[in-house]
Order: C-alpha cells, then structure tokens, then sequence
C-alpha cells in the first residue's frame, strides 16, 4: 500500500511552508523508496483525525508530528525505514537532546519572523497562502488563526512590537480615548509614528532582546555543527534530527528575496554562518520539488469547506477548543504508536477524561443557572406582554388623578390682600 504524507502547501520555493512538514518531506525522500509514498499538499488539518499536520495515511492508520511519523515507519518497517538504527546509546542521548534544543528554540522564533512580524506576513505570508496554499474560504480564516498562535507561542520572548500594525493601532486607540476623556481637544490631529514602520526603528532595549533569543537559538547551533562535522551527530550518513534540522532552518534562513524584514535570517548568517551553508546544500539535495513525488491536490469538496468553517468556529471558542484539546489529548494517549509507559498513558487519559467531565459539569451548571432564571422571570409574569401593558396602563391611570388648584379670584388688589392676612 501507497503512504500518503499530507502536508501544508509550498512557498517561498519551499515543499511547504511549515516546518515541521518540511522535515517529514526529507525524511520521506531520505528512507523510502520512490514508489512507496506519495506527497499531498492538502493543507487541510481535517483530513487528519487529530486535525494536525504533517499527517501520514497507511489504510485507515493516521499519524501525526514529525517525531510520531519517524517511530510509525520504524514499527511500520521492522526498523527497515529508520535513519537511526545504527546509532549507539550515546548517540541517541544527543539525538534527543538536539531534538528537544531545535523544538525548544526554533518555533518561538519562527513564529516572530514570519506571522508576528507585520511587514513579512502581509507582504509574503499571506499573499504566499491567498496565491498557492489555500482556497476559499480558507483564505479567510485559517492565517488569522495562525497568526494569532503565533503571537501566543512567542509571547515570552517580549518582542510582540514587531508587529507594528499593532502598535499603530493601539497607537490610534489610545489618541481615540484620549479624546473622548476630554484630555485632547478633537481638534488635534494624530500625530504620525517617530519611528519608521521597520524593524530598525525598534527601541534599543528591544533591539538588545532580538539579540540575545537569537543568539541563544544559533551559537549553540553553531558549537553544535562544526566545519569539521558534516552531521550533527558526526556520523557519515544523516539522521532524523538532522532532517529536522533542515526543516527549521530552510524557514530561519530566508533571505530578503522572499521577505521583506529578514531579521532572522540575517542573523543566522552572522552568528552561524556555516549552519546557513549547509542548510542551502541539503535544500538542494533533500527537498528538490521536482524529485518529490506529489499528487495533484483534488478540488475542495463541500465537506472539506464545512470541516474547515465548523474546526475555524471551535478553535475560536474558548469551552470548546479547550474540549476538543482534551479529547486529542486522550486519543494521543491511547494511541499505539504513541511511546508512553503504561502509568504515564494511564494518567494522562484520566486528565483528559477528569476535564472532560469538569467541563460538561460547568456547562450543565450554566444551562440549569439559565433556566431557573428564565423560569422565575416566567413565574412572576416579567416576560409577559400582558403584565407589561397592565403595568403601563396603570401607570397612566395613576397619572391621571384630578388636581385640585385654589381658586384665584379674578381682580384683587394690594389692600384687600394684606387685609386677608392674619397675623398670629
């Protein structure tokens, strides 16, 4: 049987535009044979049951993440397909240490470079997904949501003032609201931004902080892979971590041929260049499209459409996203291909299963909070039409009541009115 490896669609002269994708595309092409797998730009996360990609489909068997595709096609192959089946224990020690260094270090900043960053992603970001990734109504709402992750998954790195777009609006907000409290007459015009709307015009201090995330992230990828070395692992054949390695670093290298702001690759190349170097010489050889064994991308059926609309609604409701994080959560831990010891898939199953109930016990609180109410407002009459036209008519009647005003006579003069006056 034919694996089918769906990924998100390509750019930038790229496989794909994420990744994690790239780095299952060269190991793809590194370990099977030609023939034995196909490539499908679906870029559509609901093909998968876990709504993730890369997803790779033997049968009715789906598997996603880059890692969890590497152990499938190990089992899958009797270690038939495995770049790492010659390593040593202490090569598989550093194997996981450099897996866990490149997933730590790399989304963070990818996610600044290509969706925080403003000028990069509505110049090429999303003219690369509205032009050769995505459909309609894809278009519309899959990047904003990406977007918006990003901005959640680089949020500790302090450089959310990348995204200028947003500081000029906020900029326009704080003018708006100063105004409506009176302590800028409306008169006065915004004033235009003193800083130009690049990435060069960022204050000093945040200057310093791109500095240092990015010189954590590529000094030690630099101690990491040596001239000397032409792997990773100092091996003469390549492993999965170094496919990884390549997924990661064809995003961070990107030059100013493709965007507009290329911070991260520019600093790549000053503080690792030789990683750069290599990279560029793996791009060519491991993720050539015209080697690549796609597969026209079928027309979005109707289904497809709904999928992506009603996943797009879920994701952006706060009780259900956290719902359906938790049922992933559970499938993960009763998947088979997932290496996890019995106690740790026994405890996270009975977390999600606990939040599971957690949550339908808030959401029956809520309903049984609102019917009650509903109820007592229905009892007492203050959804009735009839009791609110009784009370208005009553409040008219009350309003009518005679109004007794003295008498005033028709001719009277300053004697006869001091005279009708006692005085006690």
């Amino acid at each position: 049987m034919v694996l089918k490896l769906h990924v998100w669609g390509p750019a930038f002269s790229l496989p794909s535009i994420d990744a994690q994708c790239l780095a299952t595309i060269a190991y793809l092409s590194l370990t099977l044979p030609k023939d034995a797998w196909v490539l499908v730009a679906s870029s559509d996360p609901s093909v998968s049951p876990t709504n993730e990609l890369p997803a790779l489909r033997n049968g009715n068997t789906w598997v996603s993440h880059f890692r969890n595709i590497v152990d499938y096609l190990r089992q899958y192959s009797s270690g038939d397909w495995d770049l790492d089946a010659d390593l040593t224990g202490l090569d598989r020690a550093d194997s996981i240490a450099f897996t866990s260094f490149l997933d730590t270090q790399f989304p963070p900043l990818l996610a600044l470079s290509l969706y925080v960053t403003s000028q990069n992603y509505y110049s090429s970001v999303l003219p690369a997904y509205s032009s050769q990734i995505l459909s309609w109504p894809s278009t519309w709402l899959i990047p904003p949501q990406h977007r918006a992750a990003a901005k959640r998954a680089s949020d500790h790195l302090g450089l959310s003032s990348l995204d200028l777009v947003a500081l000029e609006e906020d900029r326009k907000r704080e003018h708006s609201a100063a105004v409506a409290a009176g302590r800028l007459p409306a008169s006065l015009p915004l004033l235009k931004a003193t800083t130009p709307a690049t990435t060069s015009g960022l204050v000093p201090s945040h200057r310093f902080r791109m500095e240092a995330v990015t010189a954590a992230a590529f000094e030690p990828l630099a101690a990491m892979l040596p001239a000397h070395k032409q792997y990773l692992l100092g091996g003469d054949r390549p492993t999965s971590v170094d496919c990884l390695l390549l997924g990661y670093g064809c995003l961070a290298a990107l030059g100013a041929e493709h965007l507009q702001e290329a911070w991260l690759g520019e600093a790549m190349r000053q503080k690792a260049p030789r990683v750069v170097e290599w990279v560029r010489d793996r791009q060519t050889a491991w993720l050539a499209n015209d080697a690549l064994p796609w597969r026209p991308t079928e027309r979005p059926h109707w289904r497809t459409v709904g999928n992506t609309i009603w996943n797009t609604v879920a994701e952006a409701t706060p009780v259900w996203r956290d719902y359906r994080v938790n049922t992933r959560m559970r499938e993960v831990a009763l998947a088979q291909e997932a290496e996890l010891s019995p106690e740790e898939r026994s405890a996270l199953a009975k977390h999600a299963t606990s939040y599971k109930k957690d949550v339908w016990l808030s959401v029956a609180v809520v309903v049984g909070g609102v019917a009650a109410l509903v109820g007592y407002m229905a009892k007492v009459g203050f959804l009735s039409s009839t009791a609110w036209e009784e009370e208005y008519v009553d409040e008219e009647e009350e309003g009518e009541e005679e109004v007794v005003r003295p008498e005033i006579p028709e001719a009277l003069n300053a004697t006869d009115f001091l005279g009708s006056l006692s005085f006690s």
